[in-house]
């Protein structure tokens, strides 16, 4: 018995640390982002928008590759090698390869710059949570409860962030590489025993083909309202967050001093999320994953629009912490509801093409028009624009989203097309 309680505590301690530290490092990369492109490369509000459009783009390119992937490798690592590797590469690429790409062949600068930051972080972030959800449940564990780390990570470098960048914008990547390599570190020596009926209940001995995935997303309605949902919502939360430290920093007359106030605010917002992960599973299983996304909706169309509507900086301080609470409700309800309503062959493909593929399919869209709403009718106004289609979409999601109803809604046969539903149990986490 201690034996397997040492077990447990040893891969629970091994896979925080890695969730950890990745959200460390993302979070030196990109907390500061916007801020970094304005004050050190130069860009104004369009030029970032585009920016980030760019980074949308190729992250919606590569979800479907990297979901594929990792449903193919299963509880192999081979992906999350190559994702904190180049995460390693932080610092020589933004100092020596980015900046003076930005600054002298813009767009070369913004395509590169987009395919890295994909590659390491915005698609990397998707299959790290992914890997961290299927490692869980192979092993016992609570996402939720080793997902609340990665807040934790996100909080102590956005402690930091504000003051280092005021030192030198430099350091923000430098320690966000150091982290990067403690983190493979950990990575190597993480292993974990199971067998063949352990590894079944995650992922499925039958890889499926390109075909058959396309097939299933065809014929699946729930998907495309999924999707819906997640554009509405998780999207209008994306986009607005992009810009949001320069809205912040706008309100003092010294940009240094908002700089570090703004990472100060961050670190409070993810202290309020690493508690929240820890807290909303038990929420999510008395009140259902449905329930749990239309609440999260309501909460972030509510701060979307107060924000935009109040013009005191306290107040704006005081709700930027609910982004926190936001992302723990989605997070937990997505997975849910993917183990819910979607074959758990294409687990990681649901939840990196259905709920991160779609994220980014809407930055893509919008990130360049809301540069232009911010510098033509302010942060405020578009921010309240954004609050009032979260609001739209939870609405229509009331009647679109599914409830559990204790089946996987199709299997899938070998030309791609739905059969019978397939009747499974869930057990107390909802999986």
């Amino acid at each position: 018995m201690n034996a397997i309680v040492n077990s447990h505590r040893k891969h629970y301690l091994q896979i925080s640390a890695i969730v950890f530290l990745f959200f460390f490092s993302w979070s030196a990369s990109m907390i500061l982002l916007s801020i970094w492109l304005a004050q050190e490369a130069g860009l104004d509000s369009t030029m970032i928008g585009l920016v980030y459009t760019a980074n949308g783009l190729f992250t919606v390119l590569l979800k479907p590759v990297y979901g594929f992937i990792l449903d193919r490798l299963g509880m192999r690592k081979n992906l999350l090698y190559f994702i904190v590797l180049a995460s390693v590469c932080m610092a020589p690429f933004f100092i020596f390869v980015y900046k003076p790409l930005l600054q002298h062949f813009l767009m070369a600068g913004i395509i590169l710059g987009g395919l890295f930051t994909s590659l390491a972080w915005y698609d990397g972030v998707a299959a790290c949570e992914s890997y961290a959800d299927r490692f869980s449940r192979i092993n016992h564990l609570e996402f939720g409860q080793i997902r609340m780390w990665g807040s934790l990570g996100w909080a102590s470098s956005a402690a930091l962030s504000g003051f280092l960048f005021n030192l030198d914008p430099n350091m923000i990547f430098i320690v966000g590489s150091v982290s990067s390599a403690v983190m493979f570190c950990i990575l190597c020596f993480l292993k974990s025993r199971y067998n063949n009926e352990q590894l079944n209940q995650v992922t499925n001995p039958v890889a499926l083909s390109v075909r058959q995935i396309t097939g299933m997303l065809r014929h699946n309605p729930k998907f495309w309202l999924f999707c819906l949902y997640v554009s509405g919502v998780t999207g209008m939360i994306y986009v607005a967050e992009q810009q949001y430290a320069r809205f912040f920093v706008s309100f003092f007359a010294d940009h240094r001093r908002g700089n570090e106030m703004f990472g100060y605010v961050v670190t409070a917002q993810g202290a309020l999320e690493f508690l929240m992960m820890f807290c909303v599973p038990f929420l999510i299983n008395k009140i259902g994953a449905k329930n749990g996304m239309l609440l999260a909706g309501l909460v972030v169309a509510a701060r979307l629009i107060i924000t935009g509507t109040v013009g005191n900086i306290a107040i704006i301080a005081a709700l930027k912490p609910l982004y926190g609470l936001e992302m723990a409700l989605l997070l937990v309800s997505v997975f849910k509801y993917n183990a819910e309503h979607f074959d758990s062959r294409v687990n990681s493909m649901m939840y990196l093409l259905g709920y991160q593929g779609t994220i980014y399919l809407v930055s893509l869209v919008l990130a360049t028009p809301a540069g232009y709403l911010y510098d033509h009718i302010g942060f405020g106004h578009t921010y309240i624009l954004m609050g009032l289609c979260a609001l739209v979409i939870t609405a229509i999601s009331v009647k679109t989203l599914s409830r559990c109803t204790n089946t996987q809604f199709s299997d899938i046969d070998q030309d791609g097309e739905t059969e019978r539903p397939n009747v499974i149990t869930a057990d107390v986490n909802g999986r």
